[in-house]
């Protein structure tokens, strides 16, 4: 359902004051001040899946993000604004930006910011969770604090498309807000990624990093059974979509690679501690394993044997001979 907050029934001496929260409201906390009297204002906001979305019709104003604004609300999100009439002018990260009708401003809610509209303006804006672009910081940053002329290609695909949903949003069913939603973000990642000026970044190089930290993280939380490929691709600011598509060059999955590192880590200690040591199913939960029927089952699959008959099979081996008892059967 739409929430609409309009200055129409707000007395003049009040309208800075109730302008200023239901910008706050309807995007992020920010500043407001309004350079025209008397001030008028209308915000319809909407969610459109796991967007929230709004369109805007106000008179000359500027709107600025702070450090202590971001502090009270530290979810980032990217926000897109397609202005529909005037002009804004953006500054972030020492960018300054000048948008007019059909263009794209893109900026992020998690660095300070400001934006000014000298004139009465309309704009339609969506903020997309930062965790739902599937694109690293390193090339992210191409894109935030900057305009983006739609007059052709994917900006103008994207113009379109955030017009069309944000004026009709709220009259979608949930599923289809959703898709519609990473339609969005779809087409963003693809402008966002046109953006990178050539020869400034290597992709291939900038996602081999990021692929590294990805499986130090892995290995650093291996024994924590909530570890998956969502809980990887918030803590990397990611989306789940992007991360999968990072390991479609790796020959293994995500999932794949969590369960086959845990099982390794638990034949290791196996190995380690020989009979005398802890129960099996012990040190099975102490790599993130809560099912002991699907941790055999999985520990047969990838060892050819059961725990118990890996464990007695190490007990016949004398120490010191320096062999190497973990080994790893072919990914299914």
């Amino acid at each position: 359902m739409s929430l609409v907050l309009t200055t129409d029934s707000v007395p003049d001496e009040s309208r800075p004051d109730y302008w200023r929260a239901a910008m706050s409201r309807a995007m992020v906390p920010m500043n407001v001040t309004p350079r025209a009297a008397p001030f008028t204002g209308r915000i319809v906001t909407n969610s459109l899946g796991y967007l929230r979305v709004c369109s805007v019709e106000a008179g000359a104003q500027r709107t600025s993000r702070t450090g202590t604004h971001i502090a009270r609300s530290p979810e980032p999100y990217i926000a897109i604004g397609v202005q529909t009439r005037g002009t804004a002018a953006l500054v972030q990260d020492n960018r300054h930006a000048t948008a007019g009708e059909r263009d794209l401003l893109v900026w992020d809610t998690s660095q300070p910011y400001s934006l000014t509209y000298p004139e009465p303006f309309a704009a339609l804006i969506a903020h997309l969770p930062r965790h739902a672009v599937g694109l690293p910081d390193e090339q992210l940053k191409h894109v935030t604090g900057t305009v983006i002329d739609g007059s052709g290609g994917v900006g103008s695909a994207l113009i379109t498309l955030i017009t069309s949903v944000i004026t009709s949003a709220g009259t979608y069913p949930a599923g289809l807000g959703n898709k519609l939603a990473g339609s969005v973000v779809d087409l963003f990642t693809m402008l966002a990624s046109e953006q990178v000026p050539p020869g400034t970044t290597d992709t291939e190089t900038t996602n081999g990093h990021l692929l590294q930290r990805i499986r130090t993280h892995i290995d650093d939380h291996l024994g924590d059974p909530d570890l998956s490929p969502g809980t990887i691709a918030r803590a990397h600011h990611i989306s789940v979509r992007y991360l999968h598509r990072l390991f479609e060059t790796e020959g293994i999955s995500v999932g794949r690679l969590i369960k086959r590192r845990r099982l390794e880590e638990v034949a290791r200690e196996l190995a380690r501690a020989g009979a005398s040591g802890p129960t099996v199913s012990s040190v099975a939960h102490q790599w993130g394993f809560v099912n002991p029927a699907h941790f055999s089952r999985e520990f047969r699959r990838q060892h050819g044997a059961s725990p118990a008959v890996w464990r007695a099979r190490l007990a016949t081996h004398s120490p010191g001979t320096g062999r190497t008892l973990v080994s790893s059967a072919p990914d299914r």
